[in-house]
């Protein structure tokens, strides 16, 4: 997608400029706070990831169907997401943010969050999904071995993130190479990724 738009160009400064931003070490340093703040930059990734990520049409049941940011498991950062995606839309799509009771809504998904309280369901979950258009996104370093999309870790203060393409090819997910570029580490970097 070519931004020939000023404001649509703008938009994407703004978006690739959050997902830089580091959980600063320069943040209050209470356990709590530092929490908080590691909180609020997951949200912020998590609500950008639809700007950088495109879903084949049959991914929506219809032009006006919201795109779904669920969530599997324990979500300390819940609220914060919710508030941060309140009034957002991509492409006259709401952006709508549900936490996952039952196993069979999490394929009406488009991103799911799968918390580290999950990680030893992370073989049935992920297989629950498999074949739909869903970026599947985790917060522990064995994720995207078990065939998760997108991963995050906190390093030196520093929220970052690691992307499976293999695990988005197989999802028909086609991630921006503004996001790849932003990753630490992609895997299987030889597979095409779109602007």
């Amino acid at each position: 997608m070519l931004l020939t738009d000023p404001i649509r160009a703008a938009t994407s400064l703004v978006i690739t400029v959050c997902l830089l931003l580091p959980v600063q070490s320069a943040w209050p340093q209470g356990p709590q706070d530092a929490k908080t703040m590691e909180y609020r930059a997951k949200a912020t990734f998590l609500a950008n990831f639809p700007y950088f990520v495109e879903w084949p049409g049959e991914a929506f049941s219809s032009v006006q169907a919201p795109l779904l940011i669920c969530v599997d498991g324990e979500f300390s950062f819940g609220p914060m997401l919710a508030e941060t995606t309140g009034s957002v839309s991509l492409h006259g799509r709401r952006i709508e943010v549900r936490w996952v009771r039952k196993e069979e809504e999490l394929r009406a998904c488009h991103i799911l969050f799968v918390s580290r309280s999950e990680a030893k369901r992370y073989g049935i979950v992920l297989g629950l999904v498999r074949g739909a258009s869903i970026l599947t996104v985790g917060e522990t370093p064995d994720f995207l071995a078990n065939g998760g999309a997108v991963s995050f870790s906190l390093q030196q203060g520093a929220l970052q993130f690691e992307v499976n393409l293999g695990a988005a090819d197989d999802a028909h997910l086609k991630i921006s190479s503004k996001m790849l570029a932003l990753a630490k580490h992609v895997l299987n970097p030889t597979k095409a990724a779109q602007n």
